[in-house]
């Protein structure tokens, strides 16, 4: 395991490795994280780290779940909205994510800034796209520069006992899973495609895909290893299952979009 640190992006989501994530950046803080990434060689990586909230809220300091009533909380700047000690924020274990795109959204000011060779001082945000690729441990978080940034621990993903045999269960859950969401008659996310055989990936596509909490997909991906996370997500497949097939009112198949993070 090696450290490093990293720009941080707090998410109202939990982000897995191998799982894209959109985003619509608006935000100074995240305008200027993306700024300088964008900065950073085009042909190599772009890293930042995704952590989900446990307090606070991305945009405004008024969302449910705010560290304390009157707890005095920073209105502007890297720290808005966030505990004054950010960690108490967040949770603990978070996933490394490269942009692999970032394209700047154009103010009305762009093609003056353009001509003077500075397009990208004219964004007022930035749609990006990243994909998840590895676990971290939250070690510390400064809030003294433009946005957050932490010091992390990289998690290796060991395979567990059984992980192969749990994998192969998981997908007939997952299968099932997905035909009771969407209804007999619906095409599902897993029908007429091909799914993974890796133990792993399988792990990481099903937390991603299965509608739950943001706690219980946090606690997946915090998972010590591959065969406890898909051993859980056994569980939660036959549990969830059970419960949509005696809700048939339920609008399964809406949850199967994965919407663009707002922030």
């Amino acid at each position: 395991m090696t450290t490093t640190r990293l720009p941080l992006f707090p998410l109202n989501t939990v982000l897995f490795p191998g799982l894209v994530l959109p985003l619509n950046v608006f935000e100074a803080r995240y305008r200027a994280l993306m700024r300088d990434l964008l900065d950073l060689p085009e042909d190599g990586p772009r890293p930042f780290g995704v952590v989900a909230i446990r307090d606070g809220h991305e945009v405004a300091p008024s969302a449910i779940g705010l560290p304390e009533p009157d707890a005095p909380l920073p209105e502007a700047g890297p720290g808005a909205g966030f505990a004054a000690d950010p960690m108490d924020s967040f949770h603990g274990v978070g996933c490394i994510a490269d942009a692999s795109t970032i394209r700047p959204r154009a103010s009305s000011a762009a093609a003056v800034l353009a001509e003077e060779g500075e397009p990208e001082a004219a964004a007022d945000g930035y749609e990006v796209l990243a994909t998840g690729t590895t676990r971290f441990r939250l070690l510390s978080v400064e809030s003294s520069g433009p946005y957050l940034t932490a010091e992390v621990e990289t998690l290796p993903e060991d395979p567990g006992e059984g992980a192969g045999a749990l994998a192969s269960g998981v997908l007939r859950a997952f299968r099932g899973y997905q035909k009771e969401l969407a209804g007999a008659n619906e095409r599902t996310l897993a029908s007429g495609q091909e799914l993974p055989e890796d133990p792993s990936v399988v792990s990481y596509l099903v937390a991603a895909a299965t509608v739950m909490y943001t706690s219980d997909k946090q606690r997946l991906l915090q998972a010590k290893d591959t065969a406890t996370r898909l051993a859980e997500e056994l569980k939660i497949l036959r549990r969830e299952t059970t419960l949509i097939s005696r809700l048939p009112s339920v609008p399964g198949a809406e949850y199967t979009l994965r919407p663009t993070s707002m922030n």
